[in-house]
Parts: C-alpha cells; structure tokens; sequence
C-alpha cells in the first residue's frame, strides 16, 4: 500500500474515532446536585437558582440536570462551601462572606458596607478582574465560582427600639454576618451568626433583639414584620452578590459545549434574580409599611458616621491578613475610586427626580 494512501486512510481513522468521541460526550446525560444556604422555596434566592436548573436543562437538552436541596435538606447552610470542595455536591449556591473563617479574602466579594451597589458589583466582577481574583481564593479548594445573583440593596434590619444614637447599640443582641457584623461589634453591640430560617423564633423569644436578613420580599416571606416594629434602610450591603460553586472535578468531566451553556446560564440568572428583587422589594416594602403597620426609618447621619468610621478600620486590617485579601482590597477600591465620577453623576440625576417629583 502506498503511503499516501496509508496516511489518508489513518487520517480517515483518527477522525472517525475523534468524531465518534464527540458524538458520546455529547450524548451523555450528567445529573448534579446543588446544595444552598437558603430553604429550598425561599423567594429570588433559591427560587431563582430553580429558573437556573430549569434553564440549563433546556437548553442542554437534558444533557445537565440539577437536583436542589435546600439549607439543612443535606447540608446545613454554612456547609455548603465544604460539600462542594468534597464533591458530596457538584454545585452549591451562597454567598460569600459566610465561609470567611476558611477563605479570609472571600467576604469582600458578597458586600461591603458604604461599599459597590449591584451594577457596580455585577462590572467589577465581569471587567475589572473581580471573578479571576474570587477564583485564586478558591482554587487551592477545588471549587470553581460564577456570579449567580444579587439581592438588591439589603436593608438595614429589624428593631423593637429607635436607634437614634451610637448608645442605643450598646449591648444590642443582633442576628448580623459579614463585615457588618463586626462593624456592629466595634459600634458597642454583639452580632450573633445564625442561618435565616432560625431568625423569626429567636426574635420572637428574645434570643436576639433585632436582624438584618434580605430585604423586603425574603423578610416579609420570614414574617419578620410581625416580630419587629422599626425596619430601617440601608448602609451595610449594597448589593449582597451571592455565587455557584462548582466542583472543579466535576466540571472538568462536562464537555465544552455545556461549560460554555453553564457560565451563560449562570450570568443570564444573575441578571433575572437581580431584576425580580427590584421588583418584589418594593411591592413588599409598601406592603409592610402601609398595610402591616411598620415604621420605615433610617440611621441618623452621627450613626452612619460611626459605622463609616469602623468600616474603614475594619477593611484596612481585611487587607492586612495575607497577600490574597491585600490583592482583594486594593482591586476591589480602585474599581470603585474610578467609578466615583460616573457614580456620582446617578446620585445627582436621583436627587433631581426625587426634588422634581414623580409622574402619576
């Protein structure tokens, strides 16, 4: 046989086989589960990681599906980060702040007080090297991160008492995580760490005196109006990002085509989570206060001032506890130091719709 004709026909081979291959991976059917730090039919959170799961099995056409378990159904909440970094789970849905005690750089990456809104957040994340450096803190995990939502704006919590100076903190039981948390320890009071679902019978009993949870739409969905008379804005999340985790061992095994279809699922139920709580958050605002009888107040400006102060002292230790969270802190306020221009251009064009009134 001739070598011309040896070499056509081996290449012939090798592209049977590679097509053969191909078409197997492509025919494979992968089922997952997804473990979450929410109760499993928990408004926007949980909710939309459903639409996620639903979607992704659309248009994979059943290549990918995802089971949901809820915080507790097998693992509880803040287990969550660990079950995917074992594989007990492929995939999980949280955020990040709540596994700072493993990943000291992680919690700067959900929300910073007086820090990005949402959008911000959403433009640091995707194009200003913000999604590359919340992969360096998970990498040496095994876990793999996509944005995956956004609450909105939380609010600033739930009290039975007016906080109308940096004294009325002082001794103050409060179900609070995050940066806030130890802001909140520093302004006199004690932060108390608890999953949400535990909130409204620890209000209820006075193991708590006051908490921040969501927002509007989650709180109400909790019954927390009915524990608590003064709901008060916000100054401590600004827009709370939460995350999918995904078992790198596990993601390395999907073939490219469905890599690409989860990270463009993943970001397009960002974008719809993000959407529904500007909607449902104000629905729901109105309705607490105008039907349930709560009172809406904000902090004072001295309280703010304090809470400014120690979010300051308490970011710049943050950068000072390894080269990771230093790397965290200087990307994270650069990206914001630029956008102050731009910022501050919405805030006036705010004020200005709010002095001249709204239509209807």
């Amino acid at each position: 046989m001739k070598r011309r004709q040896l070499l056509k026909i081996s290449g012939g081979a090798v592209a049977l086989a590679a097509s053969q291959a191909v078409a197997a991976s492509q025919s494979k059917i992968f089922n997952w589960k997804m473990v979450m730090t929410w109760p499993k039919a928990f408004p926007g959170l949980a909710t939309g990681m459903q639409w996620f799961a639903d979607e992704l099995k659309r248009v994979t056409q059943g290549r990918l599906n995802i089971t949901l378990y809820g915080a507790g159904e097998l693992v509880p909440a803040f287990e969550v980060f660990n079950a995917v970094s074992e594989g007990s789970a492929e995939m999980g849905h949280g955020p990040a702040y709540y596994w700072k005690g493993k990943i000291p750089a992680a919690e700067i990456f959900t929300a910073v007080p007086f820090g990005m809104t949402p959008l911000e957040l959403d433009a640091w994340l995707y194009e200003g090297g913000g999604i590359e450096l919340l992969n360096e803190c998970y990498k040496p995990f095994g876990v793999l991160a996509l944005p995956a939502g956004n609450s909105d704006f939380q609010m600033g919590g739930w009290f039975n008492k007016e906080i109308n100076t940096v004294e009325d903190l002082k001794g103050l039981k409060i179900r609070i995580l995050g940066i806030a948390g130890e802001v909140y320890r520093r302004a006199g009071a004690t932060p108390i760490s608890m999953p949400g679902n535990e909130i409204f019978t620890s209000m209820q009993s006075g193991v708590i005196e006051a908490a921040d949870w969501v927002g509007p739409w989650n709180d109400q969905a909790f019954g927390l109006q009915k524990v608590a008379k003064y709901y008060y804005g916000t100054w401590q999340e600004p827009g709370s990002a939460c995350e999918l985790m995904i078992n790198e061992k596990a993601f390395e095994k999907l073939p490219e085509d469905l890599k690409q279809l989860v990270h463009l699922t993943a970001r397009a139920a960002s974008l719809r989570m993000l959407t529904e709580f500007r909607i449902n958050n104000a629905k729901a605002l109105k309705n607490i206060v105008d039907k349930q009888g709560v009172r809406l107040k904000y902090f004072p400006q001295p309280v703010l001032a304090e809470f400014k102060k120690y979010t300051e002292e308490y970011m710049k230790e943050y950068s000072e506890r390894d080269a990771l969270s230093k790397k965290c802190y200087n990307s994270y306020y650069s990206f914001l130091n630029e956008q102050k221009i731009w910022s501050d251009n919405e805030i006036h064009y705010l004020q200005a719709r709010d002095r001249m009134g709204y239509f209807l």
